[in-house]
């Protein structure tokens, strides 16, 4: 017995500590169950109307605290005011506080309310109650599980939801409430498939939404999430709350914002994370849709928060010369390349299984190194594959592998020196060799054409001629510096096609469909809709495949799931495969993973895998088993890696006339139907992993007395979770049913992570061709192969969230500032800051006395003041003296700057609104302000600027700076970073790594953008002023805008009427999902559906209401004085 399993047998497994830590929560909710019973309908929405007038009490003395401080903060100096915003702060986060005390205290009741709803809509057809304003509302809106009867609102308890009627027919076990607290307590609730995980998730929803600061359900799909809010919806609406779906309304609209004001938000983790971006691109605070990100619960969490949550979600737009690619042009060369390796590799393994056959050992050990040179050049080249699954030969691969890694690679050249490029097919990278760039490059052709040059080398060796002149020396270092900037775009360009040609197949990791390059997950075979390679990778896919090459784009807005989801105060997630990832859900998020009990046994029986030498043997047994399993009336549901592997297995079932279904991402319209059909009676479905997620396949009772759902793996996947995700297809709810999985040597992951042990095992055991091996030995193995596997990726994703988490330091501090200028608030501070700042940069460079000129120009330059001391009081001035005296004349130039703005408005507005009886109308106009370069129309509201004597005209136009200023260095800002993301992989070839490069890079980067953003904020503030038409003839010298040319009254400025307010246009910009350089090799585990699978859906009609019927609210007025006023 292992120590691991005498303390399990002392202290019992994390899974029953964490039961019992529960049980007693659940024991108060039970106790409560009696006594909910005896409520009447009314008596049970009491009780939550109760509870939540405690939560707002409980508030409420830091509620309206915040709310005086906010009132009286702007009529403070900006160095007054941080105390202040601190003192919110706290406040803020001591409400946060006191709700997760109060919900902890009325949870047992909360949840015995919601159990004992969802029990009485399951047992009547009809659940009536005293009509609310609420309901009145519902009822008018044409929701059809409630109708007004008088004062009383009659619930129905079935209702179309997902496009289908259902009726309400769940109630909560044990295993759903502890499932509930899990969640509640911001952990991942694991549970098996039926367990009802949407059942579950009611109870914390519900219980967190009382508090009013908005739950946000996260699902994979537009599908699902439209389809969860309608079927659970009904019950929380039950209780006054209020619920929408973000996927049903557009981005950016009325409706979308109305949504995520409810107490509860359906969507999908794309579009939350969509319209996080589109807040911070928002120029008015009424086109933010988004609250603060309190509590969020996400469902198939494993898929969202670890496959997916390093893929960037990116809103882009285009860029100058976006049409400028080089693909189509150097297609051909790496064509040629390619051809002339794969005629190289046929020749290398002919003479590689002639010398190994030899009794020589000397030709044996070329033979090897042949074979090597051939692994190396095409390790997917079928023939090869074919080989290595031979006796002996893999161990005889692996043995001559290892003698070239040794002394770190020293001999490896002499390997390698006969290929044109070498494929890494662990780490999925190419590399071109000398060969290969000759060959590249052809005879006619400069021979460093598609070589990188040593620029340092170049630039050290033009700085130190010193017979050129200072201005031909910086004219040659720009020669150099465009010839690199060409050549490092030519070299990637040339990179991305080889990558293209050597590593991505069509049909495996990509498909044609409508003249596009779709990606095909490889873990789920969905087409993921919407998703590109980054880096000109998908480009040069487009390029090998004749399909036309897309534009190049520019970065504007990008974030991670992963850094979205962990903005929430609160975090919980469901799925049915977590435990694998414990580990990585703690490191990163620091959510623990709670296994529940399923409310049945689990009656399932997994059988050993069996496994074969060839891929031929294999798929023989499978058809072989499939024939078998249908003679016994038994459903089959075959799963595979990849579209290709479905559309053989479909063919071989053909040919046996063995009727079947084949679900993969080219058939994925058909997956409703087709999951419908497969627990029907011996019902063949050939599934790529679309199968294993989120598929409940329901069993007859004559399938069941057959033995239920059979599984069968035609491969093992890299990540043990997809493989549970397929075998939980079976056994729900303590059905019957098995699985087995049929493996080869030819197979992935056998191939590429089982290790010579396994196959000397084999070898020494002298399996023959076509013989079976089945042990539970092996099944170990295979078990170490994936956890090694998992490890690998592991290290991989924790490398890929440090390069992130650079980027997104960068982005809470951009997206800050952006907030509070949107905002308004903390803009005073931010301002101050930011002159500080400035000021603190200008006296840090010009700090020597002989500087005095270069100061008084730079201030000049960015202030607009004159120095506030002469060069001699300079010379013998302490440093904090001279900047105190500059900062003070600045603050007091900018003080004054905002005096006049006012003087100048006030008696305009004054006007507008007395005599010409503007405040009466009320209504929006724009006041032009200029800070010497450009006219800003800054729209304001004229009865808050005359009742605020003109202090939010200068408010606003300090916003408007802003943010137009962090706008245009943000972009460049990413523009450079997806320069510095490409180019800094090339530090690897200097031997330094290329992280620790792009951290101090990026550092430096950011660094300068900032201190541009802070010259030009700060110089156009001091600047800024009313613009007054000037009646004389513009200055040739001066570029006059439009505005200018117009015939405004003389020495007047000149104010009109503003338009309504437009919510932003995002039709010129691209809302994607993109794959990192080398994201395959991170995506090592399964995926949920990515690709926003929309079913067709029956169109119901509700029933129309005419202008001249009674409201259906039941007030008694007609539908057109009521509630269809609008309509």
């Amino acid at each position: 017995m292992s120590f691991t399993s005498i303390l399990n047998k002392l202290f019992g497994n994390k899974s029953q500590r964490d039961l019992k830590e529960i049980q007693p929560i659940v024991d108060q909710i039970n106790a409560l169950g009696p006594k909910m019973k005896e409520l009447t309908n009314d008596e049970l929405r009491d009780t939550i109307t109760n509870i939540k007038k405690e939560f707002a009490k409980a508030t409420e003395a830091d509620t309206t605290a915040i709310a005086e401080i906010k009132a009286k903060i702007d009529e403070l100096p900006f160095d007054e005011r941080q105390p202040l915003w601190d003192d919110i702060d706290a406040r803020e986060k001591n409400i946060l506080e006191t709700y997760e005390t109060e919900l902890d205290r009325v949870l047992p009741t909360v949840f015995a309310a919601m159990r004992e709803t969802a029990a009485r809509f399951t047992a009547n057809e009809t659940v009536e109650v005293t009509a609310t304003q609420m309901d009145r509302d519902l009822a008018a809106a044409g929701k059809d599980f409630v109708s007004i009867e008088g004062d009383k609102a009659i619930y129905k308890n079935h209702w179309i939801a997902g496009g289908n009627e259902i009726k309400w027919d769940m109630v909560h076990y044990d295993v759903q409430l502890i499932g509930g607290i899990v969640l509640h307590q911001g952990k991942i609730s694991e549970m098996a498939t039926g367990e009802g995980k949407t059942l579950v998730a009611t109870l914390p929803v519900f219980l967190r939404s009382l508090t009013g600061r908005g739950v946000h359900v996260v699902t994979v799909n537009d599908y699902l999430s439209k389809r969860d809010s309608e079927w659970m919806g009904p019950l929380y609406m039950f209780h006054g709350q209020t619920v929408d779906c973000i996927d049903k309304h557009q981005p950016n609209s009325e409706a979308r914002r109305k949504a995520y004001a409810c107490d509860i938000t359906f969507g999908t983790n794309n579009e939350f994370g969509f319209d996080y971006l589109r807040d911070n691109m928002a120029m008015s605070p009424k086109d933010m849709v988004q609250r603060k990100h309190y509590y969020a619960i996400v469902d198939e969490v494993d898929s969202v928060l670890i496959d997916d949550a390093r893929t960037p979600l990116i809103i882009s737009g285009p860029v100058p010369k976006g049409e400028d690619q080089l693909f189509n042009d150097y297609k051909h060369n790496v064509e040629k390349v390619f051809e002339a390796q794969r005629k190289l590799v046929a020749k290398l393994l002919v003479e590689a299984k002639e010398k190994i056959a030899s009794p020589d050992k000397e030709v044996r050990k070329e033979g090897a190194l042949q074979l090597f040179r051939a692994y190396k050049g095409l390790p997917k080249y079928g023939a090869l594959i074919k080989y290595l699954s031979t006796e002996g030969i893999k161990p005889l691969l692996l043995e001559t592998e290892g003698y070239y890694l040794q002394d770190n690679g020293r001999e490896m050249p002499k390997a390698i020196e006969p290929l044109y490029f070498v494929i890494d097919e662990k780490n999925r990278s190419v590399e071109l060799t000398d060969k290969g760039i000759d060959e590249l490059t052809g005879r006619s052709q400069d021979p460093q054409f598609f070589v990188l040059p040593d620029i340092a080398a170049q630039l050290s060796e033009v700085e130190g001629d010193t017979s050129l002149a200072p201005a031909d020396r910086q004219q040659k270092k720009d020669d150099l510096m465009q010839n690199y900037a060409v050549k490092a775009e030519r070299v990637h360009t040339v990179n991305q096609l080889l990558k293209a040609y050597a590593l991505f197949e069509k049909d495996v990791e990509y498909v044609i469909d409508d003249n596009k390059i779709k990606i095909v997950d490889e873990q789920t075979g969905r087409i993921m809709e919407g998703r590109r390679y980054s880096d000109g990778l998908h480009q040069a896919i487009e390029a090998k495949e004749g399909v036309k090459v897309e534009a190049a784009t520019q970065t504007f807005a990008t974030i991670t799931l992963q850094n979205y989801f962990r903005m929430y105060h609160k975090l919980a997630g469901m799925t049915g495969t977590a435990e694998t990832e414990a580990g990585e859900f703690w490191d990163i998020y620091k959510l623990d993973v709670v296994t529940i009990p399923t409310n049945k046994p689990v009656a399932r029986i997994d059988m050993n895998d069996r496994v074969y030498r060839t891929k031929k043997e294999k798929y023989a047994a499978v058809i072989e088993e499939i024939v078998e399993l249908v003679k016994q009336g038994r459903p089959v549901l075959v799963g595979t890696t990849s579209v290709e592997i479905s559309e053989l297995l479909s063919r071989m079932l053909t040919l046996r006339h063995i009727p079947h279904n084949v679900l993969n991402a080219k058939l994925h319209q058909k997956e409703a139907d087709i999951v419908a059909q497969a627990g029907k009676k011996g019902t063949v479905t050939i599934a790529t992993n679309m199968a294993g997620r989120g598929t409940d396949i329901k069993l007859p009772a004559e399938v069941k007395d057959a033995g239920g759902l059979a599984i069968i793996g035609t491969e093992r996947h890299e990540s043990r979770r997809v493989d549970r995700q397929l075998r939980g297809r079976a056994g729900r709810q303590g059905d019957p049913g098995s699985s087995v999985f049929y493996l080869s040597f030819e197979d992935q992951l056998m191939r590429l992570f089982a290790g010579d042990r396994v196959t000397k095992m084999l070898d020494t055991l002298g399996v023959k061709e076509g013989e079976m091996i089945e042990s539970k030995m092996v099944n170990r193995a295979i078990e170490n192969a994936q956890k090694r596997v998992e490890e690998n990726n592991f290290g991989i994703r924790k490398r890929l969230l440090e390069y992130d988490d650079v980027m997104n330091k960068q982005r809470q501090y951009i997206y800050g500032r952006r907030h509070h200028a949107l905002m308004g608030e903390r803009i005073g501070i931010d301002i101050n800051n930011m002159l500080y700042d400035t000021v603190e940069n200008i006296m840090n460079t010009y700090d020597s006395p002989a500087d005095y000129a270069d100061l008084s120009m730079e201030l000049l330059k960015v202030f607009a003041i004159e120095t506030p001391f002469t060069e001699e009081e300079y010379r013998g001035m302490p440093k904090k003296e001279a900047f105190d005296r500059v900062f003070a004349a600045v603050n007091d130039a900018f003080r004054r700057k905002g005096e006049r703005i006012i003087e100048i408005a006030m008696p305009v507005i004054k006007d507008w609104v007395e005599n010409k009886g503007a405040g009466q109308q009320g209504g929006r106009i724009l006041v032009p302000i200029t800070d010497g370069k450009r006219v800003f129309n800054i729209p304001c509201d004229i009865n808050e600027a005359y009742n605020s004597e003109c202090k939010s005209i200068l408010k606003e136009w300090h916003k408007a700076i802003l943010l137009v200023t962090i706008d245009e260095v943000w972009k460049e800002h990413l523009r450079e970073l997806d320069q510095l993301r490409q180019s800094v992989q090339n530090a690897s070839y200097e031997q330094k790594d290329p992280l620790v490069i792009y951290k101090v890079e990026s550092f430096h980067l950011f660094e300068s953008a900032m201190n541009t953003l802070n010259v030009k904020a700060a110089s156009s503030l001091l600047r800024g002023q009313i613009f007054i038409p000037q009646p004389q003839a513009p200055r040739a010298s001066d570029a006059q805008l439009s505005s200018e040319k117009e015939q405004p009254k003389p020495q007047q400025p000149q104010m009109k009427e503003a338009m309504p307010d437009r919510p932003n246009d995002y039709s010129n910009y691209r809302a994607s999902k993109e794959q990192y350089p080398g994201a395959d090799a991170q995506r090592k585990a399964a995926s949920s559906p990515q690709g926003e699978q929309r079913r067709t859906q029956p169109i119901v009609n509700a029933p129309r209401v005419g202008r001249n019927d009674p409201c259906p609210c039941g007030s008694g007025k007609k539908y057109k004085n009521c509630h269809g006023k609008n309509a």
